[in-house]
């Protein structure tokens, strides 16, 4: 993250925490829902589980942004500067590529809900493409996070 006299606004870190603490409010409602009232509202596991899904996308672009992703840095830190650069190009391209196909089969998904399925979620009736279309909404900031990460060490490499 950039540091500066005056911090930005992040999307990202708002959506995020947003989705948490909504995730965790409706899972609390309901333990107590159960617990005082004897009955359980079956949407909160459909809406946790799709929050959760979005919130997974989120947060891989601000592990990708924080370097936090997974890595092989034992070979990496033996390499000499050219090939580091190499390697941060080459991992940040497979990684773009991973996320573009997920993309690409979201989206037909999507596509396939909306024209031939037209499928409702179980408990909201919600059509599940509203679902499906989070993910590559929020992917915008795995490509974001990736972007960051690849420009940070290729700038600390020299």
């Amino acid at each position: 993250m950039e540091k500066s006299g005056k911090e930005r606004i992040r999307m990202d870190y708002w959506l995020a925490a947003i989705m948490l603490f909504t995730m965790s409010s409706i899972a609390f409602i309901n333990v107590l829902s159960r617990y005082i009232f004897h009955f359980s509202f079956a949407a909160t596991e459909e809406i946790t589980i799709n929050l959760f899904v979005w919130l997974t996308v989120i947060g891989s672009g601000i592990a990708f942004e924080r370097g936090s992703q997974l890595g092989m840095v034992t070979l990496y830190n033996i390499f000499p500067r050219k090939m580091k650069n190499l390697t941060i190009l080459l991992s940040s391209a497979l990684s773009a590529t991973l996320f573009a196909l997920v993309d690409i089969y979201m989206i037909k998904a999507i596509y396939n809900e909306i024209t031939l399925f037209k499928a409702t979620s179980a408990a909201l009736g919600i059509p599940v493409w509203i679902y499906y279309a989070g993910v590559p909404v929020f992917s915008v900031y795995v490509f974001i996070g990736i972007y960051r990460d690849a420009k940070k060490k290729l700038k600390e490499s020299g």
